[in-house]
C-alpha cells in the first residue's frame, strides 16, 4: 500500500497533465485456503505403522545378483538378476534388465525382463518392453512396439482357476479317444 502526500500530487499532476493519470498500486497477496472441514464425519489419523511406501533404486549403473523382498516400490535402471517379490510397484525402466520371477501388485515394464511375472493386479508393458516369459495378471495393458514371448493370463482370479471347465477334463478325454476311434 502506498501513501501519498497531498502537495507532491499537486506537483506530478501538473508536471504529466497529458498523460492519463495511473491508479494506485495495490500490494498482492497471495491467497489463504483453509483446507480443515468444520464439519462432517470426524477425521482419522493416519497409521504410525503403516507409513508411506519409500521407493527403491537400482542405478543405471549398477548391477546386482540376489533377491529382493518387501514393501514399497521398487525401480529398477540398472541390471538385476534374481526374484523381485514386493507389496508395492515394480519399474523396469527403458535400458534396464531384470532376469527372474516377478510378484508386484503393480508392474511397468519399458525395459527387458526374462522371467515370468507370477502374481500382479495390473501389468502395462511400454513400447520400448520386451517380455520373455509367462505371465499372469489381472490387467494387461499393451502398447504397440512391445514385443512379447510366453504364455499370458489375464483377468483371471485365483477362484476361476479351481473351477472345473465346463464338461471336465474327464468328458474331453472321452470325446479325444471317440474321435480317433471314428477316424480309424
Amino acid at each position: 500500500m502506498a501513501i501519498f502526500n497531498p502537495s507532491t500530487q499537486k506537483k506530478d499532476a501538473g508536471q504529466f497533465a497529458s498523460e492519463p493519470a495511473q491508479p494506485a498500486r495495490r500490494e498482492e497477496r497471495p491467497a489463504v485456503a483453509d483446507f480443515n472441514p468444520t464439519s462432517g464425519p470426524p477425521q482419522q489419523q493416519p497409521r504410525a505403522s503403516a507409513p508411506a511406501a519409500k521407493e527403491s533404486l537400482i542405478a543405471a549403473n549398477l548391477t546386482i545378483e540376489g533377491k529382493i523382498e518387501g514393501t514399497g516400490h521398487v525401480r529398477i535402471a540398472g541390471q538385476f538378476k534374481g526374484d523381485v517379490n514386493v507389496k508395492g510397484d515394480l519399474t523396469i525402466e527403458r535400458g534396464a534388465r531384470l532376469n527372474g520371477g516377478v510378484r508386484a501388485e503393480k508392474v511397468t515394464v519399458a525395459g527387458d525382463l526374462e522371467g515370468n511375472i507370477e502374481s500382479a493386479e495390473r501389468v502395462e508393458l511400454l513400447d520400448s518392453a520386451v517380455l520373455n516369459g509367462d505371465l499372469k495378471a489381472g490387467t494387461l495393458t499393451v502398447a504397440a512396439g512391445s514385443r512379447i514371448r510366453g504364455h499370458i493370463e489375464c483377468g483371471w482370479d485365483d477362484a476361476d482357476d479351481r473351477a472345473p471347465a465346463k464338461g471336465g477334463k474327464q468328458e474331453a478325454k472321452a470325446d479325444a479317444k471317440a474321435e480317433t476311434a471314428t477316424a480309424s
